[in-house]
């Protein structure tokens, strides 16, 4: 019910685990013409606010006039999500032809589902002649599939506890494999404000000769976390100090939005876009699932993707600053290999009952034991176990009342979420080319 076919009809037969490395990638651009080679792109890393980053910066650039694609994962509902040309993603019938055309390259060469997404966004950008593409990391940097571009500039979000299993279990370790997306000569933006951390990613910029630009937090000003907006006041040295509103809730989407900011800054007076564009294109920005509210049949929904420490103490942050309607109770259903024993007590402090579920479209492998999560941690919540995630949805919302459901743990159970409640992550954006 929650996966989208079109994926099967897209890539049949390939791998779903992690590969390391390029050469997979590079030979199957190779045998395409190298289509990423067409057009300029920015790439964008880090832990937490990378896909917000990317698709506040696309969309931006879409005001300037410039055929701008969009690269991010992963997907809540449907692929299409993950290739976006000015805003808008491709229709079925063109994604399946540039995907049986790139078939031959991305199956000779072994890739994996990611790989061969990574490669089939690259493709799909040269053919619908876009100008510039801004490529959100998939994993880590350094072996990252999408690291086979050569960037006008390149950012780092920040720098958290994920993934440990693939990228080493400290901060350095996961810095350095991050920082491996810095290129030689090529700006490098940050977020990033941990000095040690810092430190690291300064270092690499400057043995590769990469300018390097922190993205201070006394640049942001004047934050309120709204419902609807996020208002900031960002001090510029290109364009003085702008007001800004961007519709991504969260004190953090303000340090999102100036890292954006800065890296369209970053660019050459023929693709910068002026202080109006950037003002628009803040505004207009579309990544669902991100501390995403709606309202329902009069219960208040919010839709969080948090799957790390980080991003839930991010989420917190948001309820803590909103006037959400109560009983607020949380719907979390986090992966196996995540830090769900730290991120649990945390969520559960904040709600006034919990129902801990399966996340229904996350492989098999990497579903926890809401039980045993149940059993582990102390807290006065009224927490339920509930495995069936569609009842257990349903029990959150009766719950809930006329108040509101925090959906969070993974993209896994929040876009399963989103397809219950009728919400369509691409709902107002069109189809580019049926």
């Amino acid at each position: 019910m929650f996966a989208d076919p079109l994926v099967a009809r897209l890539f049949p037969v390939l791998k779903t685990e992690v590969q390391w490395g390029l050469e997979r990638t590079e030979k199957a651009l190779v045998a395409l013409g190298d289509p990423h080679r067409a057009y300029e792109t920015l790439h964008v890393g880090g832990t937490n606010g990378k896909g917000s980053v990317t698709s506040t910066v696309g969309s931006v650039l879409q005001e300037t006039g410039l055929r701008t694609g969009v690269y991010t994962s992963p997907h809540l509902c449907t692929i299409r999500e993950r290739i976006l040309v000015d805003g808008t993603p491709i229709g079925e019938r063109h994604l399946l032809q540039y995907a049986d055309e790139a078939a031959s390259a991305i199956i000779d060469n072994g890739l994996s589902f990611f790989e061969a997404v990574t490669v089939l966004a690259f493709y799909t950008f040269a053919k619908e002649s876009v100008g510039i593409g801004v490529i959100e990391v998939g994993l880590g940097g350094r072996l990252d599939a999408t690291n086979v571009v050569h960037p006008e500039v390149t950012a780092i979000t920040n720098v958290a506890m994920d993934h440990a299993g693939y990228l080493g279990g400290t901060l350095e370790a996961i810095a350095r494999e991050k920082a491996g997306i810095i290129k030689k000569g090529v700006p490098l933006v940050t977020a990033e404000s941990s000095l040690p951390i810092l430190d690291l990613i300064r270092a690499q910029a400057e043995e590769l000769g990469a300018p390097f630009c922190r993205v201070d937090q006394t640049w942001v000003q004047n934050v309120q976390v709204r419902r609807k907006v996020t208002e900031l006041v960002l001090s510029t040295e290109r364009w003085g100090d702008l007001e800004l509103e961007t519709p991504l809730i969260g004190h953090h989407q303000a340090i999102n939005a100036a890292l954006a900011v800065s890296i369209v800054g970053h660019l050459n007076d023929s693709v910068r876009p002026s202080r109006g564009e950037v003002i628009k294109g803040v505004s207009s920005v579309v990544h669902p699932g991100r501390d995403d509210i709606r309202v329902i049949n009069g219960c208040t929904f919010v839709l969080d993707v948090a799957h790390n420490m980080a991003g839930v103490e991010s989420l917190v942050d948001t309820i803590d600053r909103l006037e959400l309607p109560r009983p607020l109770v949380m719907l979390v259903a986090v992966l196996e290999d995540k830090d769900w024993l730290s991120m649990l007590p945390l969520l559960l402090s904040r709600a006034d009952a919990a129902f801990l579920t399966h996340a229904p479209a996350a492989p098999l492998d990497r579903q926890w034991d809401p039980v045993v999560a149940a059993g582990s941690v102390d807290s006065t919540t009224l927490v339920r176990v509930v495995g069936d995630f569609e009842k257990a949805l349903e029990g959150a919302r009766l719950r809930a009342g006329h108040g509101t459901v925090v959906v969070t743990g993974s993209a896994y159970s929040v876009g399963p979420a989103m397809t219950l409640l009728g919400l369509d992550p691409l709902a107002g954006q069109g189809t580019l080319r049926t």
